[in-house]
């Protein structure tokens, strides 16, 4: 089948936070939006169409969640990154942010300690402060091959600060980085030593590029498997993120009980109509849908590489092994940190994440979202170039 990348969509007037917000964020509304992960690509035709027939019935009641919705879940997870799961062990979250929340409402209390390794997706840290949690940091080691854990660093904050939790970003936002298996097995085998509950935030873990592999981290070891809670969701790959369809997997059988006991009580467990209906077809039937837009991603990853190197070689990007964002490096345009966010709002016109956002070791870097038509691209680089100019 031939599908459409290239078309531009205007999102005015849709609602879209990544329009809607501009002027909130960024002072000014006449700029590029390359910020807000979503992709401005059209959500597969077979997932509109089966949005689109339910709705066609004119009743919007309560409705239950079909076991259909769970089986395509257990088929995907299965097919896709080879896990093989029971039906026992998931459950629909309305969200991954709302679901980490969860967590640390369900294993911990305020004041006790929780790790993140930024830089790193920024409702990490603002979950764990304004819970109330004690904000635990083991920085990420930034090299010419990208990230890299601190193990080391990160057993000793285990050791002294005996932290509940460590909320992993897997694949990680905003540098793309698929963990590795060693890793992964490393930080597993730590905290199953000093007692420490994972949870894994794996939204991107379905869009692995230029034949990276993406591991869930449940699936790395038997430690992984009984330390852990993941979180998982269509939402990015098939963009679909504003119907709040996400799961949670946990094999440990009494992590598993005392969280969706959780999800239940307070009635966080049941997926809405359209999230059910939207994920299941598009698991069932927008498989080759999502091979062709990684295919596209990967040809404006390309693009935005070539163009930084040809005509802006200051700016270095980190090409991403998973998703549709590029974590670039501005350190080398020697800009002050206003400095550099005033180049891209006022002068370039454009509006990407401020690396800063992101925690320690993100400041002189931001963040590109590449899941648009490309020729959005070249006119956002264009006016980059202009503006450095």
């Amino acid at each position: 089948m031939n599908f459409d990348f290239d078309t531009v969509i205007d999102r005015h007037g849709t609602d879209a936070v990544k329009i809607e917000a501009l002027v909130e964020h960024f002072g000014r509304k006449d700029l590029i939006p390359l910020w807000v992960a979503d992709m401005d690509f059209k959500t597969p035709e077979a997932v509109r169409t089966a949005v689109s027939n339910c709705l066609d019935s004119g009743i919007y009641g309560y409705s239950s969640a079909p076991e259909s919705y769970y089986a395509s879940v257990l088929k995907w997870e299965k097919d896709i990154n080879g896990l093989n799961l029971r039906r026992k062990e998931i459950c629909y979250i309305p969200g991954i942010v709302r679901g980490i929340s969860f967590a640390l409402q369900c294993f911990s209390s305020p004041g006790d300690p929780i790790i993140i390794q930024p830089p790193v997706y920024m409702p990490f840290e603002r979950l764990v402060r304004e819970n109330d949690r004690k904000l635990v940091e083991n920085p990420l080691v930034y090299g010419n091959d990208g990230y890299s854990m601190n193990p080391d660093n990160f057993e000793e904050l285990c050791r002294t600060e005996r932290p509940k939790m460590f909320i992993l970003c897997n694949p990680h936002n905003p540098s793309g980085r698929a963990w590795d298996h060693e890793s992964l097995r490393t930080i597993a085998e730590i905290c199953r030593k000093y007692g420490v509950l994972v949870v894994s935030d794996e939204i991107h873990g379905d869009m692995p590029l230029f034949g990276n592999r993406f591991h869930s981290f449940s699936s790395v070891s038997d430690s992984a498997a009984e330390v852990s809670i993941t979180f998982k969701a269509p939402s990015k790959t098939f963009n679909i993120a504003g119907f709040m369809s996400s799961y949670a997997i946990v094999k440990n059988d009494s992590i598993r009980e005392r969280f969706f006991k959780y999800l239940s009580v307070n009635e966080f467990d049941a997926p809405p109509l359209v999230a059910a209906v939207a994920t299941r077809e598009a698991y069932e039937n927008a498989r080759d849908w999502r091979v062709e837009m990684l295919k596209y991603v990967e040809g404006n990853i390309r693009f935005v590489s070539e163009y930084l190197e040809r005509n802006i070689p200051r700016i270095r990007p980190v090409i991403p092994q998973a998703s549709f964002l590029i974590w670039l490096d501005c350190r080398g345009v020697n800009l002050t940190h206003d400095d550099l966010i005033d180049l891209f709002i006022n002068k370039a016109r454009l509006a990407l994440n401020d690396g800063a956002d992101f925690g320690t070791g993100g400041e002189g870097f931001m963040r590109l979202n590449v899941g648009c038509p490309r020729s959005i691209l070249e006119t956002a680089l264009n006016q980059l170039k202009i503006a450095l100019e």
